[in-house]
Protein backbone atom coordinates (compact mmCIF):
# COMPACT_ATOMS: atom_id res chain seq x y z
CA UNK A 1 0.00 0.00 0.00
CA UNK A 2 1.57 3.39 -0.83
CA UNK A 3 0.67 7.08 0.13
CA UNK A 4 -1.33 7.46 -2.50
CA UNK A 5 -3.77 4.80 -2.55
CA UNK A 6 -7.03 5.31 -2.21
CA UNK A 7 -7.55 4.03 1.81
CA UNK A 8 -4.25 4.99 3.39
CA UNK A 9 -4.74 5.94 6.78
CA UNK A 10 -4.63 9.26 7.71
CA UNK A 11 -2.13 10.26 10.04
CA UNK A 12 -1.90 13.78 12.03
CA UNK A 13 -2.71 16.84 10.41
CA UNK A 14 -4.86 14.37 7.84
CA UNK A 15 -1.74 13.53 5.90
CA UNK A 16 -1.36 10.03 4.30
CA UNK A 17 1.21 7.97 6.14
CA UNK A 18 2.79 4.75 5.13
CA UNK A 19 1.79 1.63 6.59
CA UNK A 20 4.04 -1.85 7.37
CA UNK A 21 1.94 -4.61 6.61
CA UNK A 22 4.33 -6.79 8.97
CA UNK A 23 3.02 -5.29 11.99
CA UNK A 24 -1.17 -5.18 11.29
CA UNK A 25 -3.20 -6.53 13.28
CA UNK A 26 -5.64 -10.40 11.52
CA UNK A 27 -8.02 -7.44 11.25
CA UNK A 28 -6.86 -4.44 9.65
CA UNK A 29 -5.05 -7.04 7.37
CA UNK A 30 -8.80 -9.03 7.06
CA UNK A 31 -9.68 -4.99 5.58
CA UNK A 32 -7.11 -4.61 2.88
CA UNK A 33 -8.61 -4.39 -0.21
CA UNK A 34 -12.10 -5.13 0.97
CA UNK A 35 -13.96 -1.93 -1.66
CA UNK A 36 -10.99 -2.80 -4.17
CA UNK A 37 -10.59 -6.67 -4.41
CA UNK A 38 -13.50 -9.27 -5.16
CA UNK A 39 -12.81 -12.66 -5.38
CA UNK A 40 -15.08 -15.33 -7.49
CA UNK A 41 -14.66 -19.04 -6.68
CA UNK A 42 -16.94 -22.23 -8.14
CA UNK A 43 -20.17 -22.74 -5.84
CA UNK A 44 -22.67 -25.80 -6.45
CA UNK A 45 -26.14 -24.35 -5.68
CA UNK A 46 -29.50 -25.95 -5.83
CA UNK A 47 -30.08 -24.44 -9.36
CA UNK A 48 -26.64 -26.08 -10.10
CA UNK A 49 -23.11 -24.22 -10.73
CA UNK A 50 -22.79 -20.61 -10.08
CA UNK A 51 -20.26 -18.34 -9.48
CA UNK A 52 -19.80 -16.92 -5.74
CA UNK A 53 -18.39 -12.76 -5.05
CA UNK A 54 -17.09 -12.65 -1.66
CA UNK A 55 -15.16 -9.00 -1.14
CA UNK A 56 -11.54 -8.97 0.54
CA UNK A 57 -13.03 -9.84 4.27
CA UNK A 58 -15.01 -12.88 2.94
CA UNK A 59 -17.98 -11.30 3.27
CA UNK A 60 -20.29 -13.02 0.31
CA UNK A 61 -21.56 -10.30 -2.16
CA UNK A 62 -23.03 -11.89 -5.21
CA UNK A 63 -24.08 -15.49 -6.80
CA UNK A 64 -23.46 -14.85 -10.10
CA UNK A 65 -24.81 -17.45 -13.07
CA UNK A 66 -21.41 -17.78 -15.09
CA UNK A 67 -18.16 -16.48 -14.81
CA UNK A 68 -18.55 -13.67 -17.22
CA UNK A 69 -21.69 -12.28 -15.40
CA UNK A 70 -19.46 -12.30 -11.70
CA UNK A 71 -16.50 -10.52 -13.67
CA UNK A 72 -18.35 -7.81 -15.17
CA UNK A 73 -20.77 -7.22 -12.19
CA UNK A 74 -17.47 -6.74 -10.10
CA UNK A 75 -15.48 -4.52 -12.67
CA UNK A 76 -18.97 -2.33 -12.85
CA UNK A 77 -18.18 -1.45 -8.94
CA UNK A 78 -14.28 -0.47 -10.48
CA UNK A 79 -13.18 -3.62 -8.34
CA UNK A 80 -10.28 -6.51 -9.14
CA UNK A 81 -11.93 -9.70 -10.35
CA UNK A 82 -9.40 -12.26 -8.49
CA UNK A 83 -10.17 -16.39 -8.90
CA UNK A 84 -10.21 -18.51 -5.89
CA UNK A 85 -9.72 -22.35 -6.86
Amino acid sequence: MNANSPGTPAGPEGRQVMVDIRHLTQSQLGQLGVSHVAYVKPVLTQNGPAFAIHGADGAPLALAPDWDLAVAAILQQEMVPVMVH
